[in-house]
């Protein structure tokens, strides 16, 4: 039984897709998270403009028009439907990488105050980048990575206070 996926667009569609589907379009990946697609006989140009690996959020150009896809698998349909999505993952202090990946940009300074939310740092993975953002509010304590670094997953890149 293949894995299905759930795919929100612009917060107003929905969709629907399997392994077998994704393992069917019709795609070539092109330079810089670019993509030509086939779908039923017509072509798209398609892009991923930006990437948050941690909330499953993505804006992709689809012949110069964005889009903003949010997507789910069937673990997160399941705590959507039981109601524990605020308490799914424990609020940490520290950055830390997701998979490994290269780290493309540090976008804070130690002693820099930054909110919930805010990118801190661009990690290249897989041929995408991915914006960490801030777990918390705070201040940068340390920064122990720099642009042009490998990580591994789970490592420290950022620690805030």
């Amino acid at each position: 039984m293949s894995k299905t996926y759930k795919a929100k667009v612009n917060q107003t569609h929905d969709f629907s897709f399997d392994e077998n589907k994704i393992s069917a379009l019709n795609s070539i990946e092109k330079l810089n998270d670019s993509y030509h697609v086939l779908h039923d006989n017509t072509s798209f140009k398609a892009k991923v403009v930006t990437a948050n690996f941690n909330e499953k959020k993505y804006v992709v150009q689809v012949n110069g028009n964005d889009y903003e896809v949010n997507i789910s698998n069937e673990l997160d349909s399941l705590i959507a439907e039981l109601g524990l999505e605020a308490s799914v993952g424990k609020k940490e202090n520290d950055v830390k990488a997701p998979m490994p990946g290269l780290v493309v940009a540090v976008n804070v300074e130690v002693g820099q105050e930054v909110k919930e939310g805010e990118g801190v740092l661009v990690l290249e993975a897989m041929k995408m980048e991915n914006t960490l953002l801030a777990p918390k509010d705070g201040v940068v304590k340390s920064i122990v990575v720099q642009g042009g670094d490998k990580v591994e997953k789970n490592e420290l890149l950022i620690e805030i206070e």
